[in-house]
């Protein structure tokens, strides 16, 4: 009984850190032109104004499976200012949430003109989530629990807010990010839900090489969670090539959680890290934008040997006409 209970505690584990939802979760769509989504410094922060789509299924053979819907819009509304907004649906089971996200950016140029990239943004967002809990459906797979009423759906909205800084500098990149600033209070799941939902993002990147023949972008993403304790560290290489239609670029991600869960291997207690491996691959042409992204959990225990998919779609609106004079492709 131990042994099936420490599996099933590393399933929920390696799934995605499911503590609890909070908001939109961290995956590997900011490689996707979306740093915006995970950083709100980022808003209005690029020379054009961004529309950005996806769409992320998980486990297609499982019914109720995880899904998230995000779309967002950010742009410059003034020469130092810029905003954003952030709409999301996220499915997992008996449980779901749906959120509006408003954003604020501030830009400081340290430039000694308007092509030299010197930026330095601080960001907020403030938002609402409505979580909902479907007990409806716990009737109908036929196992009943007397403590569980079977005929409601609970709700519970709350507020959300994040703040961040961004330093773009020429070829270079640094965000970082405090997502759920505030604890917040939910009665939909009783006691055994955590009021301090706080989340630490640091992400670090830089640009080199040649961008007539091949561009390469290695990143890392540091994300802690206050509550649990838990840490995960994302290792990305991307790189970018220059055709006639546009661009065309692709690129590798690595998480792995710094924290592991124990479970029984054999007779004795085995020790398995969450880890992602994420391939991804786009293509720019002329304002459109297009990325496939898919993550396959790798490890002795998992729920599942499907992958995660996810496809973004993307436009850039109101470009300036001048690009910054620099290896940056989320700025230019």
């Amino acid at each position: 009984m131990l042994g099936k209970i420490k599996t099933l505690l590393l399933v929920l584990f390696v799934s995605g850190y499911t503590f609890a939802q909070e908001g939109i979760s961290v995956y590997s769509d900011y490689l996707s032109d979306n740093y915006y989504l995970i950083h709100p410094s980022m808003a209005g922060a690029a020379n054009c104004a961004k529309v950005r789509l996806t769409s992320r299924k998980q486990w297609f053979d499982q019914s109720d499976a995880p899904s998230l819907q995000t779309l967002s819009f950010n742009g410059r509304i003034s020469e130092k200012a810029g905003a954003g907004i952030i709409v999301f649906n996220d499915q997992n089971g008996y449980h779901s949430q749906k959120g509006v996200k408003l954003s604020y950016a501030y830009h400081l140029m340290f430039s000694r003109d308007e092509i030299d990239l010197n930026q330095l943004s601080f960001g907020i967002s403030a938002g609402l989530v409505e979580s909902q809990l479907d007990e409806t459906k716990f009737a109908q797979s036929g196992n009943f629990d007397p403590l569980i009423n079977g005929t409601i759906v609970q709700k519970d909205s709350y507020p959300t807010f994040d703040i961040g800084a961004s330093y773009n500098y020429l070829d270079f990149y640094a965000h970082a990010t405090v997502k759920n600033l505030l604890e917040t209070r939910r009665n939909i799941y009783s006691e055994f839900e955590s009021d301090n939902l706080r989340k630490y993002l640091l992400s670090v990147g830089y640009v080199f090489g040649d961008k007539n023949s091949i561009l390469w972008e290695p990143s890392v993403l540091f994300q802690s969670v206050d509550q649990t304790k838990e840490k995960s560290l994302d290792l990305n290489l991307k790189a970018y090539k220059s055709m006639d239609f546009g661009t065309l670029w692709g690129g590798l991600s690595y998480r792995r959680s710094i924290d592991g869960a124990q479970y029984a291997s054999g007779n004795g207690i085995a020790v398995q890290h969450l880890q992602y491996i994420t391939p991804i691959v786009g293509v720019n042409y002329k304002n459109f934008m297009f990325a496939y992204t898919y993550s396959h959990i790798t490890g002795a225990v998992k729920f599942d040997n499907g992958g995660y998919h996810q496809i973004t779609l993307g436009l850039n609106l109101f470009c300036k006409r001048e690009k910054y004079e620099c290896n940056c492709p989320a700025i230019n």
